[in-house]
């Protein structure tokens, strides 16, 4: 059993101050010692920290006892260490950007758990939207998905002519852990489509209770693991080193700061070529060193829990 938790949630309810709620969600944070990303805003939280495993089950008691988060569903990970490294608690117009002229509270998707999942994704009349972001399915999704070439979900709209011609299929829609569908769900409703389903806890979910079977590849996460292993029934790799061609999950940023875009790396091709997908980036004279992770945190001075950082552009 390792020592470390990460905890993975979202919920959908009125927050009628979000500032207050943010001061006060922040002080428990640091009483518990977590790390992580939480978004507070007028519709609901959005969250993934990570901490040993007494404090994270103390941060679970304390959000399902507020009222207006009693129903939280947390998808719960094992780490031998934090999977963070700042705490950051803020305010935003949405728990995941979007945009999209829906609200969950009022009509969404039906949820399908994990085994109802398993046993319907594969029928003739079912098809399955990925609603992640490109980099994301590009590294693993599930076998035979619809998948489209989109940087967030606020540009769904530009992508759902590419489905409309499946308004007479039963739609499921799936995300890392379901909040994206929440919204991409209702969205298809409200563009006509009548049989709209959606993961329920995403893939994470689907991963820890139903053991992650035809998901291909590995699971984008945000955090300093970047993937993470989900089907433990079939497993295959269905993406590639950018650079030499073979097969690969090792997701890294480009070291290039101009670029910085999610490319597959095998170790090798790494350190061969300075971490970088193209010769152009590894000439760039700001190229960041590379030390084999491919993760460049946000340099930043005078950093604490308790007043968050000043970012500085190298």
């Amino acid at each position: 059993m390792k020592p470390y938790r990460v905890l993975l949630y979202y919920g959908y309810s009125p927050v009628n101050d979000p500032e207050q709620y943010r001061d006060e969600h922040h002080r428990l944070c640091l009483r518990l010692n977590l790390l992580g990303r939480i978004i507070i805003s007028p519709e609901g939280i959005n969250g993934t920290v990570s901490g040993l495993t007494a404090d994270c089950d103390a941060y679970i008691d304390a959000i399902r006892a507020d009222p207006r988060f009693a129903h939280v569903e947390f998808k719960i990970d094992q780490s031998n260490g934090h999977t963070f490294q700042k705490l950051h608690v803020r305010v935003k117009p949405e728990i995941v950007h979007s945009d999209l002229p829906v609200d969950p509270l009022r009509q969404t998707g039906v949820h399908l758990e994990p085994d109802e999942f398993r046993q319907l994704k594969n029928d003739p009349d079912v098809v399955l939207v990925d609603m992640r972001s490109n980099y994301e399915h590009a590294v693993g999704k599930f076998s035979g998905a619809v998948t489209f070439d989109m940087e967030n979900l606020r540009d769904l709209p530009d992508h759902i002519h590419e489905i409309e011609h499946l308004k007479n299929k039963k739609i499921i829609t799936y995300c890392t852990g379901g909040i994206k569908c929440e919204k991409a769900s209702a969205y298809l409703l409200s563009r006509g489509f009548e049989n709209v389903y959606q993961l329920h806890g995403g893939i994470i979910k689907y991963g820890l209770e139903a053991g992650g079977e035809d998901f291909e590849g590995e699971c984008y996460v945000f955090d300093n693991r970047v993937t993470v292993p989900v089907n433990a029934v079939n497993p295959t790799v269905i993406s590639v080193c950018f650079r030499c061609g073979t097969p690969n999950t090792r997701l890294i940023n480009c070291a290039s700061p101009t670029c910085n875009n999610h490319i597959i790396l095998c170790e090798s091709c790494g350190h061969d070529h300075a971490g970088t997908c193209t010769d152009a980036c590894k000439a760039d004279p700001d190229l960041r060193p590379y030390t084999g992770s491919g993760y460049y945190g946000k340099q930043s001075v005078g950093y604490t829990p308790e007043h968050g950082y000043v970012s500085r552009k190298k």
